[in-house]
């Protein structure tokens, strides 16, 4: 089963930072600069280190404290981050970044092109682990272990790719490709991303506190180069897990943002002029094991994927605005050609707004695996997550 899922983009918070306006209308406007906001997005985050983060939470907190060479505008279009300016080759496949001017660390010691080659290496080291150390398989060398990553001096930094990647400025935006400090690193090894002090990133904010299971404090960071841009002096992320307490806090004007509340909620505020729904590319799934019966069955499999009635889940369940799948890839993703989208060109597997029709082909897969009416079939245990 898939649902495409439709929440709040991890930028929306720095997007309203940078350009110093927070939009508050549960709390009467605008809070005044050199105040602290306190938003929630999340519980502890596993971890905030841009290597190895995997969570819209922990990208959300990761975004603030460091930068790539490219940012992503309010529309997602690539714009000058660390890098001021950039040429691509003839070929499309050599990017060659210039670095600001007096790029720092939040420590304020000089940020070099080198640090970003160090960062990318390590991303994808096995040692490191990261999820997302293939979003560099695009660059060459990859496949063998080292990129071929270049820092001619302090201000280039060379990058060679496999073959032409249209979208590879906003691959630079992502947090597994922000740079981060290798004295650090190889000292403290995984304790630098849990310690203020060792915490040092090259973002607009810096950690200044964190009280586990309550809060991390972010101040701005004045080594910033666009540091005169930053509205609120602090963000305070009060640490919660619970929707249910988020709405809360939010109610009792503890904190003025949360990234979530409770489903059976949604339709009493889904008018309310705070209450929003950003989209995002994402599919939820159904992941079976293979390996156990009845799910080794091929026709057991695709009669439950048919069975699922993915328009009540998205209606009903998750309220969230949602949209049915027919397929694995999302809404959203361009085709080869751009002007056109992937679903557009691919099609859906099944149409997932024709239930009645889908039911009737499962049933008709499960008398074929010798299930007839689903008889005989054992009783299945589906873990799921609620966030």
């Amino acid at each position: 089963m898939e649902v495409l899922e439709m929440k709040r983009k991890i930028t929306l918070l720095l997007a309203i930072i940078m350009v110093a306006m927070v939009i508050l209308p549960a709390c009467g406007g605008k809070p005044a600069s050199g105040e602290t906001l306190n938003v929630n997005v999340g519980p502890d985050p596993d971890t905030i280190d841009p290597a190895l983060n995997s969570s819209v939470d922990g990208a959300t907190m990761i975004i603030h404290a460091f930068e790539g060479l490219m940012n992503l505008d309010r529309d997602g279009v690539p714009v000058p981050g660390q890098a001021e300016k950039y040429e691509v080759s003839d070929d499309g496949k050599v990017y060659t970044f210039h670095l600001r001017d007096g790029l720092k660390w939040s420590d304020g010691k000089d940020l070099k092109a080198s640090d970003f080659v160090y960062s990318w290496n390590r991303a994808i080291s096995p040692e490191t682990a990261a999820d997302y150390e293939y979003m560099f398989e695009v660059v060459d060398g990859y496949n063998e272990g080292s990129l071929n990553v270049q820092a001619p001096d302090d201000k280039t930094l060379v990058v060679t790719l496999y073959n032409p990647v249209p979208y590879f400025l906003e691959l630079t935006a992502f947090p597994t490709f922000f740079p981060v400090r290798q004295d650090l690193v190889e000292e403290h090894g995984d304790s630098w991303a849990v310690d203020v002090k060792t915490y040092i990133g090259n973002g607009p904010y810096k950690i200044t506190e964190w009280v586990p299971g309550s809060h991390i404090t972010m101040s701005k960071n004045k080594n910033y180069w666009n540091y005169e841009k930053l509205g609120m002096e602090n963000i305070k992320f009060v640490l919660m897990e619970e929707d249910t307490a988020k709405l809360n806090a939010y109610q009792k004007k503890e904190v003025l943002f949360i990234d979530d509340m409770p489903n059976d909620e949604i339709d009493a505020w889904r008018d309310k002029p705070e209450f929003h729904l950003e989209g995002q590319l994402g599919t939820y799934y159904l992941s079976f094991n293979v390996q156990k019966a009845p799910l080794d069955n091929k026709l057991v499999r695709e009669a439950l994927t048919l069975a699922i009635d993915r328009e009540f889940i998205v209606k009903e369940i998750s309220k969230k605005g949602e949209v049915p799948a027919g397929a694995f890839v999302s809404l959203g993703l361009s085709d080869a050609d751009p002007t056109k989208e992937f679903r557009e060109v691919g099609g859906d597997y099944y149409d997932p707004y024709d239930y009645e029709g889908n039911l009737e082909k499962a049933k008709e897969l499960l008398a074929q695996a010798g299930y007839p009416n689903g008889e005989g079939i054992p009783q299945l245990e589906y873990l799921y997550n609620e966030s």
